[in-house]
């Protein structure tokens, strides 16, 4: 792409990104008649799912029912969706009359059987991230929602960011010439030991273990769920499906060949996941990296960086620039385009999607692809060698 092509593609790109778009960000709660306000539970009513009711009620969403085996995380989303009914088993709730989608955002090792059981009930689903555990639950749920006409959503909102689509289009149009080199990163001061002191409030135990091996209570198991390898991936599938996610789609790359990984435990004492670590990725026609670092704000948050032979691209939580290469990032960028990750964005396009019947941005394959490289790095880090995965996203060698 010439200079002026370019300047012509980014004419407006020093606005916000979502000026630029045709369509609402959300769908407001007028915009819904009064037969057809779509109506939903959520299962799992911990940070993320109180975070989600408040958007799914913002787009216009009517809840009916919530639930969660913590009794504080339950009292705290009813109190915040009047009229709704709480359960504490989700097979309860996904047989609450009129009950049209379910927003599932409980622990990993849960994702499977509640979208499972949420299909079964002819469930339209919002399912937080990542898709899967392990490797061998993301083919079976791949496989599971083939056969399926239900509407399931993956909550990769980087999927419905204007902004990436912007930063995917400038690679597809050239600005970086070939990219051979991709750093993902993700800095925050905010490791630091886990809480054990007794739980604030009654918990069904047995039913937050689930399928997990059986064990006494151990609060911080609750309070910090993803930090243990029964249970969740931890940091490394937590904020690596999200990046990666973003890596294979702008390279149009399938998941990584092999990985390998180091890292460990600086201040999280009790986690059984690394709060600092390194993961390399080998791809067919580029390397990429993946780091985490819970213990520094310097440059505080996510960055995605693109290295190409033509310019270099870092995405990050503010939007996207663009250098010219030879790069000198004294210099000014070529490019700057501003904008974020709104959530409601892909709410919306999930909404829409259980109207029209669509695909919705993120599915279950898409999310599958995702988690398959920070899962391939997280058996590489724990078996201590080079992982290579398959093409069927299963085998591990």
């Amino acid at each position: 792409m010439d200079q002026t092509n370019r300047r012509e593609f980014f004419k407006d790109v020093v606005k916000p990104a979502a000026a630029l778009a045709v369509a609402p960000l959300f769908v407001p709660q007028a915009a819904f008649g009064a037969n057809d306000r779509m109506t939903y539970g959520v299962i799992a009513t911990g940070g993320r799912g109180q975070y989600l009711n408040k958007k799914f009620q913002g787009a216009g969403c009517q809840p009916l029912a919530m639930c969660d085996v913590y009794e504080p995380h339950l009292q705290a989303a009813l109190n915040a969706s009047p009229g709704a009914k709480g359960y504490v088993d989700y097979r309860e709730l996904l047989a609450h009359p009129g009950v049209d989608l379910v927003v599932l955002a409980g622990p990993d090792h849960h994702h499977m059987p509640m979208l499972f059981a949420s299909l079964d009930a002819k469930k339209d689903v919002y399912a937080e991230k990542p898709l899967s555990r392990t490797l061998e639950e993301g083919e079976q749920m791949r496989k599971v929602m083939a056969a399926s006409t239900q509407v399931v959503q993956i909550g990769h909102q980087r999927r419905s960011a204007l902004m990436i689509r912007r930063a995917e289009e400038a690679v597809e149009d050239g600005m970086l010439g070939t990219v051979y080199q991709v750093k993902a990163q993700w800095n925050w001061n905010v490791a630091g030991p886990l809480d054990n002191s007794p739980l604030p409030g009654k918990v069904d135990w047995d039913r937050f273990i689930g399928s997990a091996p059986k064990r006494p209570v151990e609060p911080m198991r609750l309070r910090a769920w993803r930090h243990f390898w029964d249970y969740a991936g931890g940091n490394m599938t937590d904020q690596g499906a999200h990046l990666m996610d973003t890596v294979l789609r702008l390279m149009k790359s399938p998941p990584p060949k092999s990985a390998v990984c180091q890292g460990f435990i600086a201040k999280s004492i009790g986690n059984e996941d690394p709060d600092v670590f390194t993961a390399t990725f080998e791809f067919e026609k580029f390397m990429a990296t993946w780091s985490l670092n819970y213990c520094s704000s310097y440059q505080n948050g996510w960055s995605i960086t693109f290295l190409g032979d033509g310019g270099t691209m870092i995405i990050d939580e503010e939007g996207f620039k663009v250098w010219a290469d030879p790069t000198d990032r004294k210099r000014d960028p070529v490019e700057i385009y501003k904008g974020d990750i709104p959530v409601e964005s892909h709410i919306a396009n999930f909404l829409d999607c259980i109207k029209t019947r669509k695909q919705p941005n993120c599915t279950v394959e898409i999310a599958q692809r995702a988690a398959a490289g920070p899962h391939l790095a997280n058996i590489a880090f724990k078996e201590g060698r080079k992982a290579r995965l398959a093409p069927d996203l299963v085998t591990v060698s």
